[in-house]
């Protein structure tokens, strides 16, 4: 695939990831154009609220707050709360010339999947039609879970939506055979040689969020699971591709490439988001980490920034 980050902005970095702390619009606005070979974008979800996780941890004590196995008690201490702000008055206004660049950065053959909540993903479709074009649109994948509260007065909101858009339609890259395969639903419907096999998964995917107490869980707040990000970048792109993350937040991304052997470029303006993937993808595994400073960086010379193909 593309070697453009080599040669280009990225000359000098690591050749299995950089991780950088701030504006990601910044950031798009100097890579080269057709550098990236897939994109996944995370953006805040528009909630209207305050998004937050605190970490909690327990500890034997006889006069402790909770009873658990044996009837033993224990106390329940509150750790770090990590969070950000998850409210746009114009939301389409700040996704709008950050999708832009991501079309223009991505290479002929490139993909890009957005995740979005059900609050945003009717008017985001529309805006991608326009900047990349409705004959570009792959996929509309449903991640569905089954976490959380569940309302009296309407049927549980319990899914996410990840919609698919390539760069030149025709052109993208897709391995079938390097995604991970689910087990059929009616295993009786099939041969015994397929039920042995497994089958692609559909453009509904069942998963689990990330677990309330699993070793995979950071506290870092709307952490997106493992398994969804090895299915995206196991599809998307080759092993030596280079995968950007614009949202990165916890790091999951990163996590995927360098188990999947893909170079990355993780970016994100949290302080506390960085210090997450400081931990999950440590510098002695080749991952440089730097901040972003503006008085640098440009808009590369000749970029097509038109939203539509010529």
């Amino acid at each position: 695939m593309t070697d453009r980050l080599e040669s280009g902005w990225a000359s000098g970095a690591s050749a299995r990831g950089r991780v950088v702390e701030g504006d990601n619009l910044e950031l798009l606005r100097s890579l080269p154009d057709g550098c990236i070979d897939l994109v996944y974008a995370d953006p805040p979800f528009n909630t209207g609220r305050r998004r937050a996780s605190a970490r909690l941890r327990t500890t034997r004590s006889a006069d402790g707050d909770r009873t658990g196995f044996g009837g033993r008690r224990y106390r329940t201490v509150m750790g770090e709360t990590r969070g950000f702000d998850d409210r746009f008055d114009d939301y389409a206004g700040f996704l709008e010339p950050r999708i832009s660049e991501i079309r223009r950065v991505l290479a002929p053959h490139g993909s890009l999947y957005l995740h979005l909540d059900f609050r945003e993903a009717h008017a985001t479709k529309l805006l991608l039609d326009h900047i990349f074009g409705p004959e570009a649109f792959l996929n509309e994948i449903v991640w569905a879970y089954d976490y959380g509260g569940r309302p009296k007065d309407r049927w549980p909101a319990k899914h996410d939506t990840i919609l698919v858009y390539v760069r030149e339609p025709g052109r993208h890259f897709f391995d079938a055979e390097a995604v991970e395969r689910i087990p059929y639903m009616a295993p009786g419907l099939v041969s015994a040689e397929k039920v042995a096999r497994g089958k692609l998964p559909t453009d509904v995917w069942w998963h689990t969020i990330v677990p309330t107490a699993g070793n995979e869980r950071t506290g870092y707040p709307a952490q997106k699971p493992l398994g969804i990000l090895r299915r995206i970048v196991s599809a998307s792109s080759a092993p030596g591709a280079w995968v950007l993350d614009p949202f990165a937040g916890s790091g999951t991304t990163g996590v995927a490439c360098l188990e999947l052997g893909r170079r990355f470029l993780l970016v994100d303006e949290s302080p506390a988001a960085i210090e997450v993937m400081r931990t999950r993808l440590p510098e002695e595994h080749g991952i440089a980490f730097e901040r972003l400073n503006p008085s640098t960086l440009g808009p590369r010379e000749g970029s097509d920034r038109n939203r539509r193909p010529g």
